[in-house]
């Protein structure tokens, strides 16, 4: 169970929520309302997610010595 809110929006707003009730794209003003704010909440994680990738990236990964090593060490070596 959610909520209610009051929201005030521009006509031009309320006029695009109201289409895409009319033509079936959305059951409701709140569905309209509710799949727009969850996009924008999806999009700011996988933005937040992707700085986090990029932060890692360009300070290496800490995983790069442990390949190198690996990759020098025969199998008899690990026995």
């Amino acid at each position: 169970m959610g909520k209610q809110l009051t929201v005030r929006l521009p006509d031009a707003l309320v006029g695009f929520i109201d289409q895409q009730v009319e033509h079936g794209e959305a059951t409701s003003r709140a569905a309209v309302v509710a799949a727009a704010l969850d996009q924008q909440r999806r999009q700011e994680i996988a933005d937040r997610d992707a700085a986090i990738l990029a932060r890692a990236a360009a300070n290496g990964d800490d995983l790069d010595d442990l390949a190198a090593f690996a990759a020098q060490t025969s199998l008899g070596d690990l026995a």
